[in-house]
């Protein structure tokens, strides 16, 4: 898992609904870990990394990007590469 992308999103927050979809419509499904902060474990990792309670929130080779509009810049750089 630590070696894939994580993006920590919650199931019901508009913005991480937008993060999974663009995830989705750049052809990341299966090269980014869904961590749902719902579970105590995702959102004790995303806390550990520095990022708070913040989603959507993604973790990559590049450090925790937060926020819709942070994550969807990130999410473009992976697809490309």
């Amino acid at each position: 898992m630590a070696d894939r992308p994580e993006l920590f999103h919650r199931i019901d927050e508009a913005d991480s609904a937008a993060a999974r979809r663009a995830l989705a419509a750049l052809g990341l499904v299966g090269r980014v870990e869904l961590q749902n902060v719902f579970y105590e474990s995702h959102a004790a990792r995303l806390a550990a990394l520095g990022g708070g309670t913040e989603t959507p929130a993604l973790r990559d080779g590049a450090g925790l990007h937060r926020g819709l509009a942070a994550v969807l810049a990130a999410l473009g750089e992976l697809a490309k590469g």
